[in-house]
């Protein structure tokens, strides 16, 4: 529990140094109280002290999203099976300062690369996924707004959401097209529901995609939740995820004003562009990977400390029932290669978003392959281990105050965003004769 020792003493404790590929330029960063600084370091063991302030810069985020995740362990089980919102745990995340973790420093940000990001999120999935979910979708939006908006628009969205510390909702579902663009004098004027708007209740900002049904095609822009005519409804009541906000927003003549259009209709993409359904991918592989590292480690924690082996297994302890042994070395081949390609990937993702404008299909298509790559395993990975644990615990493991089985569902539900055969087909096709992905915003 050494880091939440920082949460604990310094709630609102930012201290970054993560260096920034994308955007070279420095900042100064957001001044703290040193005299209150003096004290939360006074009272940290000594180890977690060496963590914050050493020359590892990269690593510091990880450890403040390690406190934050044992943070959010203390409450998951009975948040899970209460559902709905969870506004003070959101707090503990805005609080954090993990909300600017991707934005760079010339914005205000922290500036941290693509692996830190999905590690901070695969952190947090593995106690906590549906918050984890919000908490990397909220980087989603900030990604669109890099890859979508003009210099003038990420200046100021990403420098507000910095400075503000804004929590990012997303309302951009590209097969939900009944929420209509229509002009208007400056911009246009928005009608309609859009559905599974995850981290919509709560958010500061929302991400929206509309259709025009003049141009024959959509455009995405960006509003505040609480703009006149949006309403956000926390309807969202899936078996698993259950406190992702994940419900519909309702618009009833809202003004989108121009300045506010990120990608107009009929827009070219680029392959540039096209790297924001990557970066959801990647998201969602980590959550899949988180959630089964969390599932492997809660089994294994049980194992070895409370269950009792099995009568023929002639051994005194559970963990050392060599049958046992084996299942549990069979798990950690699906994780260990799922948590390869997820990192392979995040690692080509980063090379790509650092190219901007200059990147190629080919290099676009590449990363496409490893994020598909990284998902289909992490998808298999997290269904499998959440599933198989019980086996290797037995009957009192499913006690329903232990709360084991929302690994199992989380997992499941979130899974079913986008069919996973629809991966296998596009590395098949890949396989044969060399074909990247289309690019799509699932692909």
């Amino acid at each position: 529990m050494l880091f939440l020792a920082v949460v604990s003493c310094c709630p609102f404790l930012t201290l970054f140094s993560a260096r920034s590929r994308r955007r070279p330029k420095t900042l100064q960063q957001n001044e703290v109280n040193n005299h209150f600084l003096q004290e939360c370091f006074q009272t940290m063991p000594t180890a977690l002290h060496s963590s914050i302030t050493g020359t590892g810069a990269s690593h510091e985020p990880l450890a403040v999203a390690t406190a934050l995740a044992q943070r959010l362990a203390v409450s998951a089980v009975a948040r899970d099976q209460a559902g709905g919102h969870a506004a003070r745990e959101r707090e503990w995340i805005r609080e954090s300062g993990l909300l600017g973790l991707s934005i760079p420093r010339e914005f205000g940000g922290l500036g941290a690369d693509w692996p830190t990001v999905f590690k901070a999120i695969r952190i947090l999935a593995r106690t906590d996924s549906a918050l984890a979910h919000l908490f990397g979708f909220h980087h989603l939006q900030l990604a669109g707004i890099m890859l979508y908006g003009s210099d003038l628009q990420q200046r100021r969205l990403l420098s507000d959401t910095a400075r503000q510390n804004l929590f990012w909702g997303n309302a951009l579902n590209p097969l939900d097209l009944r929420t209509v663009a229509s002009a208007a004098a400056d911009g246009y004027t928005l009608d309609g529901v859009k559905s599974f708007s995850s981290g919509s209740v709560g958010s500061d900002w929302l991400t929206v995609s509309a259709w025009d049904p003049v141009a024959g095609d959509a455009l995405i822009g960006v509003l505040p939740t609480a703009q006149a005519g949006v309403r956000v409804e926390a309807d969202w009541d899936a078996f698993g995820q259950r406190q992702t906000d994940s419900g519909n927003v309702y618009f009833e003549q809202v003004a989108l004003p121009a300045h506010l259009v990120l990608q107009a209709p009929r827009q070219a993409a680029t392959p540039q562009t096209t790297l924001r359904s990557q970066i959801a991918q990647l998201i969602m592989a980590n959550l899949y990977l988180g959630i089964g590292q969390g599932a492997f480690e809660t089994a294994r924690r049980y194992t070895c400390e409370q269950s009792r082996p099995w009568f023929a297994a002639g051994v005194a302890r559970a963990s050392d029932d060599p049958l046992l042994q084996h299942r549990y070395g069979q798990l950690r081949l699906m994780l260990r290669p799922a948590e390869l390609l997820a990192e392979h990937a995040a690692a080509e993702l980063e090379q790509a978003f650092a190219q901007g404008p200059h990147l190629t299909a080919e290099g676009r298509g590449t990363v496409a392959v490893a994020v598909a790559e990284a998902k289909v395993l992490a998808h298999r990975a997290g269904l499998e281990v959440s599933s198989q644990m019980f086996e290797l615990t037995g009957a009192r493991s499913t006690s329903g105050s232990l709360g084991y089985d929302r690994f199992w569902r989380n997992v499941r539900v979130h899974t079913l965003h986008d069919p996973v055969d629809y991966k296998l087909r596009d590395l098949g096709r890949h396989a044969l004769d060399g074909r990247f992905p289309e690019p799509s915003a699932y692909s």
